[in-house]
């Protein structure tokens, strides 16, 4: 990435806080960082970045309003409030995808189409999600409601297909809540089966509208690689994998290990996490809906009856705001002799690694990924074992 990227809508936008570095200067910024928070548990492995930084984003959402002209804008929130900034290009967002929503956004106007006022609870359309498969190329489109009608529905979906083909499904969603909250709880596709698929490490996974996925394809293979080569499982371990979501690594793990438990508590993930699993044909995993640290306790008091039942890995990939100490006590029962922690909050994974530590767990390795090109984040794995000194 050699020349400067300018990028209009930057100022309120505040999702690329490095724009304007170059690339080697973002990683740089980026090891410094996590040096700082995690070398006092161990060396910092260096960083890997991504041969192609720009448009990687596979998971693009855009924010419908208006300007003072009443002309439509798509975008997202100004930083820190609900202002809506007009974007027309990002250098971060899949560039199809971009493409997509301003069809959508020029399509309104000849459906008569009203975009939705905050302030005053009117209108239709709220929000775009649209979703890509890196490997498979399906592209959901997920339209947001103010209510379930949508005019002229099907000459829609017509209109939106003759200009982009590619397109394997629509869904509807409603939301009619006041909230920040992007979806609502009622999907239905309106073309299309709902969901698209996609691959990662040789695992095919479905993906609904609500699925979480990683926004980056690219660096979530090496991220799910690097932290199954650091449980160097022999293909005897038992492991659980905790947040699992709709089963990412626990079914890339799979093949390497005895048995698979995922558990998750959103119950969408959990049905598309066994429907991952039979589409693949894996059969040594079994997921659970269920909060992941009590799930652990009552497969630890398991154990005082039924020792060959051991956990001998635990994955661990929290959300941004880490894991939790009723979580990690759980983990400490369950006496894993290898936590594998992905994280995508270094400050959070800072003040879990602290607790893991008081309970008896050393870190081995710690390995920075660079999951988000421009912005200020870093996805981080970290190996944990016993501490048996």
């Amino acid at each position: 990435m050699e020349k400067e990227l300018v990028c209009t809508a930057s100022k309120k936008c505040g999702g690329c806080q490095y724009l304007a570095d170059s690339y080697e200067k973002q990683l740089s910024t980026k090891q410094k960082y996590i040096d700082n928070l995690l070398k006092k548990y161990c060396k910092v492995e260096p960083i890997i970045g991504m041969k192609d930084p720009l448009y990687y984003r596979n998971k693009v959402h855009h924010v419908f309003s208006r300007d003072r002209q009443g002309n439509i804008i798509t975008g997202c929130y100004e930083a820190n409030s609900h202002r809506v900034v007009n974007v027309k290009e990002c250098f971060i967002e899949d560039l199809e995808c971009q493409k997509i929503i301003k069809t959508i956004a020029k399509m309104c106007k000849s459906f008569k189409i009203k975009t939705y006022d905050e302030d005053t609870d009117y209108g239709l359309l709220r929000h775009v999600l649209v979703r890509k498969g890196f490997k498979t190329g399906e592209i959901m489109v997920v339209l947001v409601l103010r209510n379930s009608v949508l005019p002229g529905k099907n000459n829609f979906v017509k209109a939106l297909l003759k200009e982009h083909p590619n397109i394997t499904t629509i869904v509807l969603n409603v939301n009619d809540k006041h909230t920040s909250m992007v979806l609502g709880t009622f999907s239905k596709p309106i073309y299309g089966p709902g969901f698209i698929k996609d691959e990662l490490c040789g695992v095919k996974f479905r993906i609904s509208a609500d699925s979480f996925y990683q926004v980056n394809p690219v660096q979530t293979e090496i991220l799910y690689k690097k932290a199954i080569e650091m449980a160097a499982l022999t293909g005897k371990e038992r492991i659980i994998d905790a947040y699992c979501g709709i089963g990412t690594i626990g079914l890339c793990a799979s093949n390497y290990a005895k048995e698979v438990i995922g558990v998750e508590l959103n119950k969408e993930a959990v049905k598309d996490a066994i429907a991952n699993c039979r589409e693949n044909k894996i059969g040594n995993c079994r997921f659970y809906c269920a909060d992941a640290g009590d799930f652990m306790d009552s497969v630890s008091q398991e154990l005082s009856t039924d020792p060959s039942r051991k956990i001998d890995v635990v994955f661990m990939d929290p959300p941004r705001s880490g894991s939790t100490e009723k979580f990690i006590d759980s983990v400490a029962r369950l006496n894993p002799s290898k936590v594998v922690y992905v994280s995508c909050g270094p400050d959070t994974l800072a003040r879990d690694l602290k607790y893991f530590e008081k309970l008896g767990y050393k870190v081995n390795k710690i390995q920075p990924v660079d999951m988000f090109p421009m912005t200020e984040h870093v996805e981080t794995v970290v190996l944990m074992s016993r501490d048996k000194e």
